[in-house]
C-alpha cells in the first residue's frame, strides 16, 4: 500500500472525527486530519534536523526540525508519535515521546491539520528511512536558529517551532 492509500480520520475544527479518507484524497481535497510532530534531541541536547526526500507527498525536499507524520485512522496521537519517531529515525525502543500541546495548523490555502507536539530524547544511533530522509544531522539549537533564514523549511514545522518557543517561554 502506498502512503497515498493510507486511511486517515477526517476531523472538524474541534478535532472530532467526522469521516475517513485515503491520505492522497485528503491532501488533494484539503480535508482536515491529524498529525504528530516530535522534536528529537540527542544526549548532548542537539536537535535532529533533516531534509525530506523529493518523493514526499507534502513539502518535498524541504528541511524539517521535526520527525512525525499523519495519525492513521483509529490511531491515537501518542501511538502515532512513537510509531512515526521510530520509523523516521530507524530505531526501536525509543522512550515514549512527551506530549506538550496541540494546535490547528491552517495555511489558508487548503492545507489544515490538528498537530500534536511532542519531544523525546534519542540516545540510540539513528538510521533514518532513505525513502523519507535525504539528509540528516543533530545540530545545536543555535545553528538551527541561524539556518532558519538560510534553508527552505516545511511551513508547518516552522509554525510548530515558533509555537514551541512561545510555549517554553510561558506564552
Amino acid at each position: 500500500m502506498s502512503s497515498a492509500d493510507e486511511i486517515l480520520d477526517i476531523v472538524d475544527e474541534n478535532d472530532q472525527v467526522v469521516g475517513q479518507s485515503p491520505r492522497g484524497a485528503a491532501y488533494a481535497r484539503g480535508l482536515r486530519h491529524r498529525c504528530a510532530f516530535i522534536q528529537v534531541r540527542d544526549a548532548a541536547g542537539r536537535l535532529f534536523v533533516h531534509r525530506r526526500t523529493p518523493t514526499k507527498l507534502v513539502f518535498p525536499s524541504l528541511y524539517d526540525m521535526w520527525v512525525g507524520g499523519v495519525v492513521g485512522a483509529g490511531e491515537t496521537y501518542d501511538d502515532a508519535a512513537l510509531r512515526e519517531a521510530e520509523e523516521e529515525l530507524g530505531v526501536s525502543g525509543l522512550p515514549t515521546p512527551e506530549f506538550l500541546f496541540k494546535f490547528l495548523y491552517d495555511d489558508g490555502a487548503g492545507q489544515t491539520w490538528w498537530s500534536a507536539v511532542y519531544e523525546v530524547r534519542c540516545d540510540l544511533p539513528v538510521n533514518p528511512q532513505a525513502e523519507e530522509v535525504a539528509w540528516h544531522d543533530f545540530l545545536p539549537e543555535e545553528e538551527v536558529e541561524r539556518r532558519l533564514s538560510q534553508w527552505e523549511w516545511v511551513p508547518d514545522g516552522l509554525d510548530a517551532y515558533e509555537r514551541l518557543r512561545a510555549y517554553r517561554a510561558g506564552g
